[in-house]
Parts: structure tokens; sequence; C-alpha cells
């Protein structure tokens, strides 16, 4: 039976006392030993905080035979270096053996990575990124709010990460939602890589999460056990000094705790010992120096036997009816996508329940049309404030808790402002759904520092997103529904001006009630043997514009709408390039990095000669009327019109 605390108790027996001090000497070696193998990992910080840790463990509800328990509290490792602190700990609760754990450590495919990763059983998130650890937390402990659980959240955090601007946007959020299920634990050993952290940056860190309407509790001796067992069990109980807040332990550590030549030297932040250096530690431990023996045994292959699958709990989305714009209608994808989140909202999120869908955004509620989603279940709409960054992670985490999570913003905020946070979800399987308004030159007079161009080339970096484009409202609303019910991170983007439906050769609406979506597919609106024109999104208007103008001159060209750009309809490119006819790929994104970029690559890949000619952003645009700006590149129907008879 694990080794469990009792949180109502006043203080530590002289029992507990023991058991806690034999664990940190297993802990110690293992971590030690552990680096040494490896020669490389973070051996002083994981020293530092390990008190921290052992109680922590020991207080929290959690079941090591069963990592994934529903009612376990969530920790959260900001500091995802200290892992070889966190494996230690771990292994010492009874997660996985110690052999498995020394064996495995940062070997290529074992299941102990060099920073936490959730395939680590007991692990949470795969952190490593400074400063995102605490609205990780921050949205694990919405998500627990929103169910109405009575799980607590725990994150660790160091002092050099706190310097990560991100942390601030994550307090502010946590006390105006008064997140006091969460509780922060500061690992203050005053140092970082290149020195002291007063040197390199200083902080009031106390004052800073003060002025964020934080409890804030100082624990002058993070390595003595019965004061730090008082101080978080009674913040644990729900006893702090205003237990309607979050409350932070700034606890006074020591790198390299333990070990005397190591301590208070910055060095042994990442510099594991060297053989002679480790028998010295392991004499003043008192242990037995048996690296030789753990050396011979990571020379066998490596085991994957303990790493966990990246498993999602998606909750049971009902997609409803719908809503169909008629061919005389005119308005902006932005509006159909408000309308069917809306629409989403009323047949998921049930008032008195769990909400199925969460909306999250960065004070413009009113740009990107969520309005009616927040009227409907106010407390499913998480307004962020001007926080880009801790909204996207906070949207990953909180997605991980069997929700959805739609965070929308526009374009230029959505993608390149919050790339590595986008990225990090990713690498954590999240449920996220980022939906950017205001694409491209279609933001038109806000100038070029809002006309984001970048979306496809970057959402392409990534490896578990999926991307789509809607051609126009009624699409819109289609890939809104499918997004929302499928599991998985997804992009859907769009521009801001209103548009006209795109049209069958007979007048009716092309993805009107017949209609379905359906990802790695592309749509081929006309069809015509002098060549393809291949687009999406926000120059669908121009395209069939140019299509009627080309069509009026007795040139039949196809037009293929790709809607979905990550997956690629490889097989309708190809088709077009087979056709007999040129190929022009138009799009209002960079030139060099958005769908004709990917056609290029695809036509390259199999070998196929054809006339081709990419059309796009190819400078960043000027401030005026959308229209004025796509003349400017050659992207209104004239200019493609132009550049396609080039070809021909």
């Amino acid at each position: 039976m694990t080794f469990k605390l009792n949180p109502n108790n006043d203080h530590l027996s002289t029992e507990e006392l023991q058991k806690l001090t034999g664990m940190r000497k297993r802990c110690a070696r293992r971590i030690l030993l552990s680096t040494a193998l490896a020669a490389s990992g973070h051996p002083g910080g994981s020293l530092s905080s390990l008190d921290l840790l052992l109680v922590t463990y020991g207080l929290m509800n959690h079941k090591p035979d069963d990592p994934c328990w529903q009612d376990r509290d969530r920790v959260v490792m900001s500091i995802g270096h200290i892992s070889p602190g966190v494996y230690s700990v771990l292994s010492e609760y009874g997660y996985f053996s110690e052999e498995e754990f020394l064996t495995g450590f940062r070997r290529a495919g074992s299941g102990f990575p060099g920073h936490v990763e959730k395939i680590v059983p007991g692990v949470e998130w795969d952190t490593g990124n400074l400063g995102q650890g605490l609205s990780v937390g921050v949205g694990m402990a919405m998500a627990m709010k929103l169910k109405g659980s009575r799980q607590k959240v725990i994150v660790f955090v160091g002092d050099g990460d706190l310097q990560k601007g991100q942390a601030a946007e994550a307090m502010r959020f946590a006390s105006k939602f008064k997140l006091n299920n969460l509780i922060v634990i500061i690992d203050r050993n005053h140092l970082q890589i290149c020195g002291g952290t007063d040197e390199i940056m200083p902080c009031d860190i106390p004052a800073l999460f003060a002025s964020s309407g934080w409890n804030v509790e100082l624990l002058d001796d993070g390595h003595d056990y019965n004061k730090i067992f008082n101080m978080l069990s009674a913040v644990y109980n729900g006893k702090a000094l205003k237990p309607e807040r979050p409350t932070v332990i700034n606890a006074r550590t020591v790198m390299g705790k333990g070990i005397s030549f190591m301590e208070n030297l910055a060095k042994y932040h990442g510099s594991p010992l060297k053989v002679d250096q480790l028998a010295l530690a392991f004499a003043e431990l008192g242990v037995e120096n048996d690296y030789d023996r753990w050396a011979k045994l990571r020379t066998s292959p490596v085991s994957a036997a303990t790493r966990l699958e990246n498993k999602i709990c998606y909750p049971d989305i009902v997609a409803g009816m719908p809503v169909v714009y008629g061919a005389d209608q005119k308005t902006d994808c932005r509006s159909a996508y408000g309308t069917a989140l809306y629409e989403l909202a009323k047949v998921n999120n049930i008032p008195g329940q769990t909400p199925k869908i969460v909306g999250v955004s960065c004070d413009l509620e009113g740009s990107v049309k969520m309005g009616d989603f927040r009227k409907h279940m106010p407390e499913a709409f998480l307004e962020c404030g001007i926080q880009e960054h801790h909204a996207a992670t906070m949207a990953g985490a909180i997605s991980r808790e069997e929700m959805a999570a739609f965070f929308s913003t526009f374009g230029v905020f959505a993608v390149s402002e919050v790339y590595n946070q986008n990225r990090l979800n990713d690498i954590n399987h999240t449920n996220v759904k980022v939906v950017a308004t205001h694409l491209g030159l279609d933001v038109g007079e806000d100038g070029p520092t809002h006309q984001g161009i970048d979306f496809i080339g970057l959402m392409r970096n990534y490896f578990n997103f999926q991307v789509f484009l809607p051609a126009d409202p009624n699409q819109t609303d289609k890939i809104v529904r499918h997004v929302a019910t499928v599991a998985g991170n997804h992009f859907v983007g769009m521009g801001r001006s209103k548009m006209g439906m795109v049209l069958t050769e007979d007048g009716t609406p092309f993805f009107g009630a017949g209609y379905k979506f359906i990802p790695g597919k592309g749509d081929w609106v006309r069809r015509g043997g002098a060549g393809t024109i291949i687009s999406y999104g926000t120059l669908s208007p121009q395209v069939m514009s140019a299509w009627q103008k080309l069509h009026d001159e007795g040139i039949a060209v196809s037009i293929l709408l790709m809607a979905s750009i990550v997956p690629i309809d490889r097989e309708s490119v190809i088709a077009a390039a087979r056709s007999g006819g040129p190929l022009l790929s138009v799009e209002d994104h960079h030139v060099d990095t958005g769908l004709g970029a990917i056609i290029s690559t695809i036509l390259a890949d199999e070998g196929i000669g054809c006339g081709l000619k990419r059309l796009g952003v190819a400078h960043y645009g000027s401030s005026g009327k959308p229209g004025d700006l796509y003349a400017e590149q050659g992207l209104d129907a004239d200019g493609i019109v132009r550049t396609f008879k080039s070809l021909l």
C-alpha cells in the first residue's frame, strides 16, 4: 500500500518523519544515479524540490496502480526539467519500478524522457518550455470547477520559470475565476542556468502573486517536512487566508540540497555528476555505489513497457441540424461560425450540467461572434482578456478533461502569436478547435500587422492538427459542426468580409443541405477542359467571378476548392495535373508557404510535369479596402483571369 499522509493531522508523527527521511535518501540516490548514467539531466533542481514533491504525493488523492483514475488530484510540473526528481518520487510511490526508471532514463524509445511527459505514469502534461505549466494547471482547475469536482490541482513552478510573461497572464485569470482548487508551489532556490535569479532577472515573486489577488504563503524552509506538511495540508483543506482565492506557497529551497559540494551552485542546474563525484555523493548519503551494475544493465535493449498511450476522453457531442444560407444571402463566415457554435451549445451544453463545449476568447467576443454562445451558457465562456498565450495553453488543458475547447481570435493572434503554445497542445494530443477569423488581406484597413498571411505554413509544422478553410458560410457551418464532433486538434480559418454563397451552375448553393464535408476531399465546383484553378477560403468569390469572366470568353476551366488543407486531396491535385491544362493556385496567403507550395510538392513527389502558376500574397499588404489590396497583388477576379490566360 502506498505511503499516505493524513491532511487532517496537526503534525507529522515520528514514524512519518522517519519514513520521509528514508524516502528522500533513496530518491536522492536515484536522481544522482539516473543523471550520471545518462550523462545528462538536471540534478540540482531535482534535489531542491524533492522534499516538496515527497510531501505533496503523500497528501494528495491518487492511485499509483491506476494513474488515470478519474477522481485523482492533478500535479502539473511546469519545471519539466526536474524529471529525475519527479520520476524518483513516482517510483517511490509505486507508479513503476526503480529498475524501469534507471535503465530507461533519457534513452530513445523508453518511457522516461529527459523532460516530463505524460507517457510516464503519474505525469499529467508534457512540459519543458518554461512559463506554460501554470496555464496548464489553471486550465485543469477551471475544468474541475465546471464539472463541480472537488479535486485539487497542484502546480510546481521554478523561480526562473516565473520570469515568463505568460505566468502573469495565468495568475490574473486564476484570480478572476476564483480558482481556489489551485495550489502553486514555487521551488525558490534563487538559481538558474547562468547564475542567481536576482542577478539575471530580479522579481518580487510574492508581490507578483499578491498583486494578482492570490493567497501568498511564505515557507522559509522547503526542506523541513513538518513545515511543508503544516502549510500544504492547511491549504489543501481549504484553510487559506481567503479560501475563495488560489494559493501560492513560496518555498525557500537549496539547489543541490543534501550533497555538500553541490549546494547553492548554479552549475548543477543541468550538470550531472561524473563517476568520481558520484562516489563522493553516495558516501555522503550513506548508500552503496552501484553505478557499474546499472551502467551494465543499460546496455540491454530499452524497454517501453511503462509507456502510457495518449488517450483523449472526448465528450459525445451532437452535431445538430445544419443551417443553410440561401443563394441570395450575403453574410460573413465568422457569423456562420457564431451561429453554428450557438446551435451546438443549445443541444450539448445543458443548463445545470457540465458543459461539453467551452468557448475561449481574448477581448474579441463580438468580432469572433461568440456572443450568443456566451448568452446561452455564461459559465462555459471564458473571457481571457488580451492574454493569448495563456488562453491557448489553457484551452488545451481544458480540452483534456472531456470538453471541446473552441479558442477564437484574429488569425495573427491565433496562429503567429501563439505558435509555441499551439505546438505544445499538439504534442499533448489535446482537443482544441482553433477558429481564427480575420485572415489574410481580407482584414483590409487594419494593415499588415493584422493581416495574417502565414497560417497554413505555420499550422503544417504540427503533426496532429487538421487545417480547414471554408469557402463560404454554408461550408463554414458544416466544418464547424464536423470539428466539434471529431476528437483531436483542428484549425478553422476565415476572413472578415461578407460574401455570397458558392453556387452551382444552376444557381443553387453548392454547399447546401445535401453537402457533407469530408476531410481530405476537395470540391470540384466547376468542370472544364482548359485547366484548373485551385483555391480556398476568402478568395472564393474572386475565383468564382474569374470563372464567369473566362466562361464568357469561351474558356472552360475547372474550379477545385480545397477547404481541407491538412489532410490534402492529393488525388484531385494529381487528376487536375493530368487533365491536360495548366494549374493555377490562388490564395490570400504567403505565396511560398501555402496551398501553392503544397501542390508543387505533390507534383514533385509524383514526378508530374505540367504548367503551374502560384498566385498569392507576394509582399506585405497595405491598409485599404480588401478589393483594392487584392487588385494590388493580382488576386482580384481580373488579375486571376490575366494570370490564367497567360498560362494558355
